[in-house]
């Protein structure tokens, strides 16, 4: 039996014999394209030359590619761990044909690996075919049926509509009629009681398709049109997973070699064995050997858990894996972190990012748990204080506040108020998560429509901004763009000075302009290997020449930041140590920000010595020393630093200040010596993640604003204090007289607090059997007002003492039980306190025994107080 190294091996080596270059998987984490956030297929890093805007390198490829659906078109996320074999994260073997074989070889070829290579039994194969599309006049697919018929049973080829057999990556892009071929791995008695091909396409877990060849002929178009691609390609994707476990002769792609090693590290961590745990158990185990490879090779890739975008998929998918091991396996302490070093040593291989960012991964995995176990704890906290106060239902608000802040899936917040008797209003919570998609849809959405050729071109639009900042030129294509409701022209220019944000590099901005109008070129950005300009307009005539010109004073600024991050990333290395790597970047006109690896805050001192480090790098005016293409060995040899998360070619471009000092693999523009900097300062430090610094600092003119401005300030702070000789001495001792101060008016606020305790404590009413303290008093703090509450509470039994008052002119409420009368359950402070916080227009909450709230009305302290009476 083949183990899975062997199969992957297998496979790369039969497409090499076969005259196919085997290529690197591209990042799981998609750049400059802006239908896609994840690598979701095995073609995404081919798009490009599907669409005729690149030319392959070699007709024929092939490889393992990381790929990922928890988003868009393509979603599995809901349905693993519940089903034995759909998986996030996934290994895609492809290969690829661009504008060389079609059908004919790839249905060969792929026959010949599956029966010949894998010795997969043929009987238990079946293949469909594209059936046609009447409404899309589509027509069957005679070709790939003819071609599948020399090879297999007429009764194992087997006709799907558009849904199974067109493939298409997303709403618009590259697509074309598939054809799929499918396993049947049930017992032979199964199979003598139903007929295999009945069973194809219909979700069963034993005969799933494993390959999918995929015939690129068209492109769908923004108006849902097809149009013919210059030239017919292949693509082709099998799982990996699903090719393991149909020839380790598995049920579930879960059993395979693949997960051995997270799987015995789950049962030696639960002492629960994976065969003999309940259902919910090997769902809960499932769940965590898909989920840490999703997460682990996301943040290999560069992409950092966070509240937006790709990194808060990347959040949930963490999160979700903590918290089934935390309900279903009593896994209460971070774990997840342990997983790393095993799918380093089981991948590292073949995807070295896991293998050399591995006590990276493993740093932010355990802050991360930790994080969201403390969230787990005070949204469990919340649940129970919240159900001591309600009956029957938990409301729809309630649940998607425990969603929303603090993580908790509605089925955790489900499972929880099972075990106490209680329902969730679903429809209200349905209601609140909604809205919130609504609002991000609203805020993300962007729609474009399709490209109008204004000059036909067959070459590549050619970047010239590192040599120029003007340039005559051609519109080749424009198309309109919509974003937010608003609308907005991308161009495409025959040569352009404008560099395309990437990088971290903000898009350039400037004008066009022919003679007879200008268009203000808003922003510049990259799109696949396309070069797109955000104007403002259509222009009236787009025929012609065009004069692009950058903003010179912005790009100046630009590059003195761009350049600047590489002096700052070197003196970093310098001093805190080589384990510092970028983690990314925004350079703009106005400042850079510099996040970096380090597990510590940065001390004055060290950002001192950085600081110096970097400004005696400007004065010695070093001079940029740039090589454009050179083959990416020869720039690893120079010791050139790689941005971490970036996929990078065969050939790349490096800048060099000093080879001694800063030597980085970059593509943006620069100074052309760094004394054009002039002055580096720093603004900020502070964390971002777990494991992560940000700096933010300023060059050049902000630079000299920034120190000018701090200047003015100490001039206006010296003067308040009359000039003395000696500032910081003045300003210290001002600041330990306020000390002084403080402790004198605490120590006075204190005995006040006393005071009235004592007074309080003489006039306690009786009330329905309990005694009785409601009255407003005069206190300076809230603090005070928690310290007289709880002192009240100390010397009383069987007493309920409300009080309110008015502090910074907001009035205040709180309810405290003595110990007995909350042992006796039965009044709640917090459900007594969001009544009475109604009349003073606030709100308010707690534990049971003791409860605060705030508003907006001191006028109403006083109907408060004295509505505590008819609450009782």
């Amino acid at each position: 039996m083949l183990s899975s190294l062997q199969i992957r091996q297998t496979f790369l080596d039969f497409f090499e014999q076969k005259a196919h270059q085997i290529v690197k998987s591209a990042p799981i984490v998609v750049k400059n394209d802006p239908t896609l956030m994840f690598t979701n297929a095995g073609m995404n890093q081919f798009k490009d030359i599907f669409l005729g805007l690149k030319n392959p390198k070699s007709r024929r490829v092939a490889d393992t590619q990381k790929c990922l659906r928890v988003s868009g078109k393509h979603n599995d996320l809901e349905e693993v761990g519940h089903d034995t074999y759909h998986h996030t994260m996934f290994e895609m073997l492809g290969n690829w044909s661009f504008g060389d074989y079609y059908k004919k070889e790839a249905i060969e070829w792929a026959w010949e690996l599956l029966t010949a290579r894998y010795a997969l039994p043929k009987d238990r194969l079946y293949v469909t075919v594209f059936g046609g599309d009447e409404r899309e006049k589509l027509a069957f697919d005679d070709d790939a049926h003819r071609e599948w018929a020399k090879w297999i049973a007429e009764d194992h080829i087997l006709p799907f509509g558009k849904k199974d057999n067109f493939w298409e990556m997303g709403d618009t892009g590259p697509c074309g009629p598939c054809s799929e071929i499918h396993v049947d791995l049930r017992s032979e008695e199964d199979r003598l009681k139903t007929d295999g091909k009945s069973l194809v396409n219909t979700g069963h877990p034993e005969v799933v398709e494993i390959w999918n060849l995929v015939f690129i002929q068209y492109n769908r178009k923004a108006d849902n049109s097809l149009e013919e691609l210059p030239d017919k390609h292949v693509d082709t994707g099998m799982g990996f997973e699903r090719l393991s476990m149909a020839l380790q002769q598995k049920k579930s792609t879960y059993d395979t070699d693949i997960f051995d090693h997270t799987r015995q590290f789950l049962e030696r961590k639960t002492g629960i064995l994976y065969i003999q745990a309940t259902e919910a158990q090997q769902v809960a185990m499932r769940v965590i050997m898909d989920h840490i490879r999703a997460i682990v090779f996301a943040i290999g890739d560069g992409q950092m858990p966070s509240n937006t975008g790709a990194g808060y998929v990347i959040r949930r998918i963490l999160r979700r894996a903590s918290r089934y091991a935390f309900t279903y396996l009593n896994i209460s302490e971070p774990f997840l972190h342990e997983l790393v070093e095993i799918l380093a040593q089981d991948y590292g291989h073949i995807f070295e990012e896991v293998r050399t960012q591995r006590d990276f991964i493993a740093r932010i995995l355990l802050e991360e748990e930790k994080g969201f176990l403390r969230k787990l704890e005070s949204g469990t906290q919340m649940f129970e204080e919240y159900v001591a106060s309600r009956a029957k239902r938990v409301n729809g608000d309630f649940a998607f506040k425990l969603y929303d802040t603090f993580g908790f899936p509605i089925d955790l917040t489900e499972l929880m108020a099972r075990e106490r008797g209680l329902e969730i209003d679903m429809e209200g919570f349905k209601a609140h998560l909604e809205e919130q998609r609504t609002r991000s849809r609203q805020a993300t959405e962007t729609s474009t429509g399709d490209w109008v050729v204004v000059t036909p071109s067959s070459d590549l639009p050619r970047f010239v901004g590192y040599e120029t900042l003007e340039v005559e030129t051609r519109i080749l294509q424009y198309r309109k763009l919509m974003v937010q409701q608003k609308e907005a022209y991308q161009l495409v220019l025959e040569e352009t000075p404008f560099y395309a944000e990437s990088g971290g590099q903000v898009g350039d901005r400037g004008t066009l302009s022919n003679g007879t109008e200008v268009l203000n070129v808003l922003d510049t950005r990259k799109e696949n290997e396309l070069i797109v300009h955000i104007v403002d307009r259509l222009p009236e005539q787009a025929e012609g020449g065009w004069k692009a010109e950058v903003q010179a004073q912005l790009r100046r600024s630009i590059q003195s930041n761009h350049s600047a991050t590489h002096l700052l990333h070197a003196a970093l290395r310098q001093v805190l140590g080589t384990h510092v790597e970028q983690r990314g970047s925004l350079v703009s006109g106005d400042l850079l920000r510099f996040d970096f690896s380090h597990f510590a805050k940065v001390t004055d001192e060290e950002l001192a010595k950085v600081e110096m480090i970097v400004n005696h790098q400007i004065a010695r005016n070093i001079p940029l020393m740039e090589y454009r293409d050179m083959p990416i060995e020869d720039a690893k040899k120079m010791g050139a630093m790689a941005l971490f998360g970036e996929k990078y070619g065969d050939r790349v471009r490096v800048i060099v200040f000093d080879p001694a000092y800063s030597v980085e693999l970059c593509g943006g523009t620069h100074v052309k010596q760094t004394g054009d900097i002039r002055l580096f300062k720093f603004a900020s430090e502070a964390s971002v993640a777990a494991g992560i610094r940000r700096i933010e600092a300023y060059t050049g003119d902000k630079a000299f604003s920034y120190l000018d401005g701090h200047v003015q300030q100490i001039s206006r702070i010296a003067e308040l204090l009359k000039n003395p000789a000696n500032l910081e001495k003045a300003v210290a001792d001002l600041i330990e007289r306020e000390k002084a101060l403080e402790k004198n008016l605490a120590q006075l606020n204190g005995e006040k607090v006393i005071r009235l305790r004592d007074e309080l404590l003489k006039d306690v009413q009786t009330h329905k059997g309990i005694g009785l303290i409601s009255v407003q008093v005069s206190l300076s703090s809230a603090d005070d007002l928690k310290q007289l509450s709880f002192e009240l509470k100390k010397l009383s039994s069987n007493t309920l003492i409300v009080l309110g008052a008015v502090i910074e002119d907001k009035p205040l409420l709180s309810v405290i039980l003595s110990d007995d009368l909350a042992e006796a359950k039965t009044y709640n402070a917090g459900t007594l306190i969001r009544e009475l916080a109604k009349e003073i227009q606030g709100g308010g909450g707690g534990q049971p025994f003791y409860a605060t709230a705030g508003g907006k009305n001191p006028q109403g302290l006083a109907a408060a107080l004295a509505k505590v009476k008819d609450l009782l």
